[in-house]
């Protein structure tokens, strides 16, 4: 199909649809589900069609078989539109007794659930899609493979090309695939429509709650400010609290984060649990992260030039960045991110853990020799603390930067990755 780029998700899908009836790809709005769907679907049913989304909603009533007639893969987009097409779904892949046969998409607002009488478990298989990665959309080079880097290698070497300028404006522009096709001042209004869809209208559609679009804008202003941390709910409030004179309470943050988690604009970063030899507490808080960078940025107000002029909000912003790297790129490992913390104040920022237990250690640093000297100290400190004896060695620990001229082994092991030259 015309300009698109390959997804780390498309040998998933394709290797989902081997095991199951139906596949179901989940993901924030805009971030490509239909148009990775449409690359191997070979019939496709848009319910969203206005021409005829009326006989469409009637067929689903009277006969939805005929709606889910054509050749399969089938692609059923927008299929939220329709929740009972879901039990028709589930029906038919038993009926048929046959692999392959549905990809369904739709929008971040959820299906009304009321409407489902089935789970769909052993029928379907789940896929969450990301906004692209910088390797996905061409800004990555990929010359080092997180998949490679499990096997230890002696040495590794590649060259990066960005500069602090490119990430600052890869922050703002985000990984929305569309907007990686566009004249780059237009690019960077994207994330702000995206923005103002979110507080006017996609928070509220999520649960027919009407939720205040300036308290929405002053809750994801200060997640946004508190990037990359693990604050509480009462830290969060006493943020909003600044400018709110109404009543504000916890459970109605709450309430708004779960609404922002259900429709992919936030997701936090869960604890890793070692064995350890130490007597360490774990910490086991989550870690705030909108789901793309650009979301921040949109939600503070600010751009390129202005993350140039605050290095301490550009760190924030270019750890989220990497962690939806991460993230795109540990499903194709069938990996997971998660951080780390204790009570004696180590950290690690991610910790990719794999299905078969084998696990990396990676720390994000903006770039600097001392910064980078500082991230490779506090993992080969956490990799020491690790008791061998009850779970594996770390299969490499990694310091993954943002301005580094080359990629690297040094002398003690760490591997210094810049984010411009990796890939899944």
């Amino acid at each position: 199909m015309k300009d698109y780029k390959p997804r780390v998700l498309d040998h998933i899908l394709e290797k989902k649809l081997l095991g199951k009836g139906a596949v179901l790809i989940e993901g924030p709005k805009w971030c490509g589900k239909t148009t990775t769907a449409e690359q191997i679907a070979n019939s496709v049913l848009y319910l969203a069609d206005p021409t005829h989304r009326g006989e469409n909603l009637h067929l689903v009533d009277i006969a939805p078989t005929i709606l889910l007639e054509g050749d399969t893969p089938r692609l059923i987009d927008e299929w939220q539109i329709a929740p009972k097409l879901w039990d028709a779904v589930r029906f038919e892949v038993d009926h048929r007794n046959q692999e392959g046969q549905f990809i369904l998409t739709g929008s971040a607002v959820p299906a009304d659930s009321s409407q489902i009488e089935h789970t769909g478990t052993g029928r379907f298989t789940w896929l969450t899609m990301y906004p692209m990665s910088l390797f996905e959309s061409g800004e990555s080079n990929g010359a080092i493979s997180l998949a490679h880097l499990f096997d230890t290698p002696n040495q590794i070497f590649a060259r990066n090309s960005l500069t602090i300028q490119d990430l600052t404006y890869l922050i703002c522009r985000g990984g929305w695939p569309r907007a990686t096709f566009m004249n780059p001042e237009i690019a960077l209004e994207q994330a702000y429509d995206y923005y103002e869809a979110i507080v006017h209208a996609d928070i509220s559609r999520v649960d027919g709650i009407q939720r205040n679009p300036e308290r929405v804008k002053k809750l994801m202003r200060a997640y946004a400010r508190h990037s990359g941390q693990q604050v509480s709910l009462a830290t969060l409030r006493k943020d909003m609290l600044v400018n709110d004179t109404d009543r504000l309470d916890t459970e109605t943050i709450n309430s708004y984060i779960s609404a922002l988690k259900k429709i992919f604009v936030i997701e936090d970063s869960e604890s890793w649990n070692p064995n350890l030899r130490s007597k360490a507490a774990i910490r086991s808080s989550d870690t705030r992260y909108f789901i793309d960078p650009s979301i921040a940025a949109a939600s503070l107000g600010i751009g390129p030039n202005d993350l140039l002029n605050d290095l301490k909000t550009l760190g924030f912003l270019f750890e989220t960045l990497c962690i939806r790297d991460l993230r795109v790129y540990a499903s194709a490992l069938n990996g997971k991110i998660y951080h780390y913390r204790d009570s004696y104040g180590l950290e690690c920022d991610a910790v990719l853990h794999l299905r078969n237990g084998s696990y990396g250690l990676i720390e994000i640093k903006l770039g600097g020799d001392s910064l980078i000297e500082e991230g490779a100290k506090n993992l080969l400190k956490l990799a020491d603390t690790i008791d061998t004896t009850q779970m594996k060695s770390p299969s490499f620990l990694m310091v993954l930067t943002g301005t580094g001229s080359y990629a690297y082994r040094r002398e003690d092991g760490v591997y210094v990755v810049p984010i411009g030259c990796l890939k899944d």
